[in-house]
């Protein structure tokens, strides 16, 4: 269950608390729209999550006013060793299943996050044959 804290100073950043139940499920995204809003210097990678709650439109109406006031506004939840964890929304939707609103996030998230690690090749002038095995020195 999600809901978000009492409205915040300047000095705070906005968020949305998972209060219950145990923590989202990132699953990578591979679509162009949302990887090309992380673009940056730091390695992240987009993702989506999706759970349960009562106020959906809410919810997205709170990530909306943020984005308009110029504002990041994170994903706070524990970990699965009850460790508080946030991480970046850059998008948000509800949807209507039939066990109740869905609300649906897509976060910046790095690779702890997903469980996955990342690689990023920053060295072009290595030859590699055919099968992408270095050759012997």
């Amino acid at each position: 269950m999600v809901r978000w804290p009492a409205p915040v100073g300047m000095d705070e950043t906005e968020k949305i608390t998972i209060i219950e139940g145990p923590p989202p499920t990132f699953e990578a995204v591979t679509e162009a729209w949302p990887l090309a809003i992380v673009e940056g210097p730091d390695p992240s990678v987009v993702a989506v999550c999706r759970m349960r709650t009562f106020n959906g439109p809410a919810l997205v109406e709170r990530c909306a006013r943020a984005w308009r006031d110029g504002l990041p506004i994170h994903l706070e939840f524990r970990d699965l060793t009850g460790l508080t964890q946030q991480t970046q929304i850059i998008a948000a939707r509800w949807t209507t299943t039939e066990e109740g609103e869905v609300l649906i996030l897509w976060v910046r998230a790095t690779a702890e996050n997903l469980g996955v690690e990342l690689f990023f090749d920053g060295d072009d002038d290595d030859e590699s044959d055919e099968d992408g095995i270095d050759p012997p020195a």
